[in-house]
């Protein structure tokens, strides 16, 4: 029996240790997850025009952030795609609810660059919004530390990098608060990322809904209807609709009883 106590909980120890997140240094290249963690925002780079601009002037909402290299033959495109679609599909106001930034990790890209990317994947977007999709290149020092401080882990391949593909929702005051993986981005995915991004800031009413009956599912990378939690709202409704009808008809009949005497 002791022996058999033991086994079980020698399996049960390395279950726990297997399902420990990799140590940052164990990865090459991929995604340590950072949430909570606050950006760097006093950092600068260098947009589509050139003009040096800090994270802490760009980032005043909810914000969609985002890495690619320029000559990527791989990847990036995808992504920026992925990115555009879900910004052109999802129902939130491009530079009123949310903003867009991709910062190139490769110090050789440029604002020249960054500028002939940005106009091939703005072109669904409305004319006057274009201009919250921010483009970013800089130098080695600055894309070092803001890809460690997001968790983001890449290497160079000769003259190309092997990356993850995500993008990084990041709340009005910089702190990372999601991670959506992939290539193409469903628009309620995103939406329900930016209102947990607003979190603080008055929210319309529908946000407070869509965050009680919808959740994050870590393993399935989306956002999952909450069953559980609906059905036990509505059963606290239900059951205040019953006693409070029951509360009416003892009062009516409390009243009958007093008129008839």
């Amino acid at each position: 029996m002791k022996k058999l106590l033991f086994l079980i909980g020698a399996i049960l120890l390395s279950m726990g240790s297997y399902a420990q997140p990799p140590a940052e240094d164990e990865v090459d290249v991929g995604i340590v997850e950072k949430l909570g963690d606050t950006l760097p925002l006093d950092l600068t780079f260098f947009n589509e025009q050139n003009d040096t601009v800090s994270l802490r002037e760009l980032i005043d909402k909810p914000t969609i952030l985002s890495f690619v290299y320029f000559d990527c033959p791989g990847l990036c495109s995808p992504l920026l795609s992925g990115v555009s679609e879900a910004v052109n599909n999802v129902d939130m106001e491009l530079g009123k609810d949310y903003e867009v930034i991709t910062i190139s990790f490769n110090t050789k890209d440029t604002p020249e660059k960054a500028n002939i990317k940005k106009r091939n994947f703005v072109q669904k977007i409305g004319e006057e919004q274009q201009k919250y999709w921010y483009y970013l290149t800089g130098t080695e020092e600055n894309i070092q530390t803001i890809t460690k401080a997001v968790g983001y882990k890449f290497k160079p391949q000769g003259v190309d990098f092997a990356h993850p593909s995500v993008i990084i929702m990041i709340s009005p005051e910089g702190k990372i608060t999601r991670y959506l993986y992939g290539l193409t981005y469903l628009p309620f995915d995103v939406k329900m990322a930016a209102i947990e991004a607003q979190k603080g800031l008055p929210q319309p009413s529908i946000n407070k809904f869509l965050e009680v009956c919808f959740a994050y599912d870590p393993q399935g990378r989306t956002y999952t209807l909450q069953v559980t939690r609906i059905v036990g709202f509505l059963s606290i409704v239900i059951a205040l609709i019953i006693l409070t009808s029951l509360l009416i008809r003892g009062r009516r009949k409390t009243i009958k009883v007093e008129n008839n005497g």
